[in-house]
């Protein structure tokens, strides 16, 4: 077990994910009493997710406990993997509005508008009227849906200029189904979305090391709904992408899929693409939105390591030494660490964060949905100390 760090006054912790009812009795004891307003939990696919979520829950009955299942998991020591990560936030710092979308697969944009006012009503209506200064959103999402660009779009176009950062819900490398947290249940294609009120000082962030090479390749035929490109350039699209980075189609694996995205330009930046599998009709299916007619270009890192230290070094200067972030890591940048022995050189930067947060089947940074991606939210000392 590892103990909650006590070197920030957001407490925080990691315990081995075992039976749902000790696993968080475990984290009740290491998180403390509070108040708390906020418990977010980052659990192991090989957590039983039913039960643990009730168990959670019924710890902490009169908060607000959120969270996901994973595909590893970041803790005060860094990354891991069957362990629950979890946060608690302080009330006296920390005030949240909460909500459900019970399916984000049939959600439109009327339910996000209504839930975001909804919420933005509950905090106005206790303190300060939310904005971009003194509130942000956090998401979770079913990373199984398909449907993360549209929640994330039609979330953030509701919220006005406040930042939502937030992840997919993640199975290990299962990809059978995918579950969050709200309200003592596990729902398997659903949405949490929380709005975070505090007087601590905060930035929201995201860093890649992807930059775009100079091949093009045009999505000459796919299926957005399911993003499935079944063609490149006009070629078999695992055949002609395995050849484009010197290799067969049966070479292609989720190692290769880490180290070898491709990128795509949207309003004048570049955002990650990542490849989830190669379907045996020769055909590429994607973390992240596609569709034809799209021109994507090859990527190419840039130093994971040195790209974090560059991150880090844009956080404390936003606000100081951090005693806490939040972090939605992609799983394909956990690959590519355990590929090149940078488990240990992120975990000393991710602790040095003291980040907790969760590998992700994709991230989410306001209205996008992006792949190979680091988002989160760091928080400053208070105020007056």
């Amino acid at each position: 077990m590892t103990n909650a760090t006590t070197a920030s006054t957001i407490p925080c912790t990691s315990v081995p994910a075992e039976g749902p009812v000790s696993t968080a009795k475990a984290l009740r004891q290491q998180l403390g009493a509070g108040p708390h307003s906020l418990v977010l939990a980052f659990a192991s696919p090989s957590m039983e997710r039913s039960e643990f979520a009730s168990a959670l829950q019924a710890e902490f009955p009169s908060v607000a406990v959120l969270g996901c299942s994973t595909a590893g998991e970041i803790g005060p020591n860094g990354l891991g993997l069957g362990t629950v990560s979890a946060v608690a936030f302080p009330a006296a710092d920390f005030r949240v509005a909460h909500g459900l979308v019970k399916d984000v697969r049939t959600a439109g944009p009327d339910e996000s508008r209504a839930l975001v006012e909804r919420l933005t009503r509950e905090l106005a209506a206790s303190g300060e009227v939310p904005n971009k200064t003194n509130t942000f959103a956090v998401l979770l999402v079913d990373g199984m849906s398909v449907a993360e660009e549209r929640i994330a779009s039609s979330l953030s176009s509701a919220l006005g200029g406040i930042d939502l950062v937030g992840g997919s819900a993640a199975d290990g490398l299962g990809f059978q189904g995918t579950h969050v947290f709200e309200g003592g249940f596990a729902h398997e294609h659903g949405a949490v979305l929380a709005l975070v009120q505090t007087n601590v000082p905060f930035v929201v962030w995201k860093t890649q090391h992807f930059v775009p090479g100079a091949k093009r390749l045009v999505v000459t035929s796919a299926d957005a709904e399911q993003r499935i490109v079944y063609e490149l350039n006009g070629e078999p699209a695992a055949d002609y992408f395995a050849q484009s980075i010197g290799l067969q189609r049966e070479d292609l694996d989720p190692i290769v899929f880490a180290k070898n995205p491709v990128v795509v330009r949207i309003g004048g930046s570049d955002f990650v693409r990542s490849i989830q599998q190669a379907g045996h009709d020769g055909s590429l299916t994607f973390y992240c939105a596609i569709e034809e007619g799209v021109v994507l270009r090859d990527a190419k890192g840039v130093g994971l390591v040195e790209n974090l230290d560059e991150a880090i070094a844009t956080i404390r200067a936003a606000v100081g030494e951090p005693q806490l972030a939040l972090g939605f890591d992609c799983i394909l940048r956990r690959f590519e660490c355990e590929r090149d022995d940078k488990m240990d050189a992120v975990s000393s930067r991710l602790s040095s964060l003291r980040c907790i947060g969760f590998s992700t089947y994709g991230e989410q940074f306001n209205g996008l949905h992006v792949n190979q991606t680091l988002t989160g939210v760091a928080f400053g000392s208070k105020r007056g100390t």
